[in-house]
Parts: C-alpha cells; structure tokens; sequence
C-alpha cells in the first residue's frame, strides 16, 4: 500500500505527516513549542482517528533522524522505535538536513542552485551541510558562522538558498546577494518523498541498533556544589 508515518522532532516543532506513496494525505502539528513529550503520541492516535485508518494500516514509520535536538531526536525515535516493534514494520531515518535541502530545492526545482540547511546550535552555531540541487556535496558538520562563511560558493555565481530555523540569527552576518532565505522549516511534511524513495529502495534501519544523529553531544550543564 505505501502508507508511511512521518515523524519530525529535531526541533522546537513537533510534527507528523501521513504520506500515501509518496503524496502527503494528512499533517498535524502541536502548536506549543517542545511540546514533544506531550503532544507526539497524542497528534498519531488523533490523525490516525481523524483519517479512519488504524495503526495496523500502516506499513513503515519514518523519523527525522538528526542532527538536531539532543531531547527532541530521542523522544521521537523512541516513539518511532515502539510503533515499528509493536506493528512489526519497518523504521526508515531520513536526515534533518537532508529533507530541509529536498524541501527548499522544491521551490524552483528546475534552477541551479546551492541548497544550504541551517539549524540552529549554541550561539553562532549551526548544523548544516551543503547540496548541489539535491545532491549532497559538503556532508553534515558544526559550523561558527562569519562574514565569510560559505565564501567559495559565491564564486560560482549560482544561487544559495538557505533553510532552518537557524536562518534568523545568520541574517546580519550573511547579506552577499547571492545568498537567498525561505520559509522552509524541519516539519514531517520534508520527509514524505523521501522516507518513500527509501521506503521502495528497502533502506531500513535495525531497530536494535539505530539511534539519531545528534552529531554534537549534549549540552549539560551541572548544578554547582556550594562549598
């Protein structure tokens, strides 16, 4: 059949995204940011209701697999993790970055341009990678971001379209016109044509062993011992 839950954590949004072969057949969203502890099991059973389907009808599960949230990855790869062991189906990840690139180069797919996810970390931080339309040429990695920060794809006259949350506070630092912001955020909706590209090319995840991407360890900070 190809239906396939689509699961976005890697962020303050907490979304998921029912996709049909591919085509998005319903989406919901919790509108309180770092709402997923509360909110992710609730928005399945309720869109699952809402679309008079039944857990048992799905065929895969699909989480967006980092880098990203420290929190925010693990709460939905555990819950991810439990729908495919209880319905004994398949867990497809798909990259963060890779599906905010997909999403943004889907607004002038038939251009020449860089496709530069941005997400947010500590400070001036960022995750990010860098994609030739689609094609990922720069893989993912921590990145401080300057005046100069992406420099070498200026010269190649093409354009670069950023994407993220991280967008807004890169703004200031990077203004070179060829450098162009949209509206794309991580949501489940990025995930659907790819989790299906993954999904007929049987690239599945062993559950035992599969964990996110978190490619930075946690920040934690510790309460300090008065002495």
């Amino acid at each position: 059949m190809g239906l396939i839950l689509n699961i976005d954590t890697a962020t303050s949004n907490c979304s998921i995204a029912l996709g049909l072969k591919g085509k998005e057949i319903a989406f919901s969203e919790a509108k309180e940011v770092m709402s997923h502890a509360s909110k992710l099991t609730v928005l399945i059973q309720d869109l699952i209701k809402e679309n008079k389907l039944k857990l048992s009808d799905l065929d895969a599960v699909a989480v967006s697999s980092g880098p990203g949230s420290y929190t925010g990855l693990r709460i939905g790869t555990s819950v991810a993790k439990g729908l495919c062991y209880a319905l004994n189906i398949p867990l497809i990840a798909v990259s963060t970055l890779e599906a905010l690139a997909y999403a943004s180069h889907q607004l002038a797919p038939n251009e020449d341009h860089f496709c530069i996810p941005l997400l947010d970390a500590r400070r001036m931080e960022v995750y990010t990678a860098v994609f030739d339309g689609t094609t990922k040429i720069e893989k993912d990695h921590a990145k401080i971001i300057d005046e100069l920060s992406f420099k070498k794809y200026i010269d190649s006259n093409k354009k670069i379209i950023f994407s993220g949350n991280a967008q807004e506070k890169c703004k200031p630092v990077l203004t070179h016109p060829s450098f162009h912001y949209t509206s794309v955020v991580s949501s489940a909706s990025h995930l659907i044509a790819l989790s299906w590209k993954h999904f007929q090319n049987q690239k599945m995840e062993e559950m035992a062993y599969f964990t996110p991407f978190y490619l930075k360890p946690p920040n934690i900070t510790t309460k300090k011992k008065n002495i």
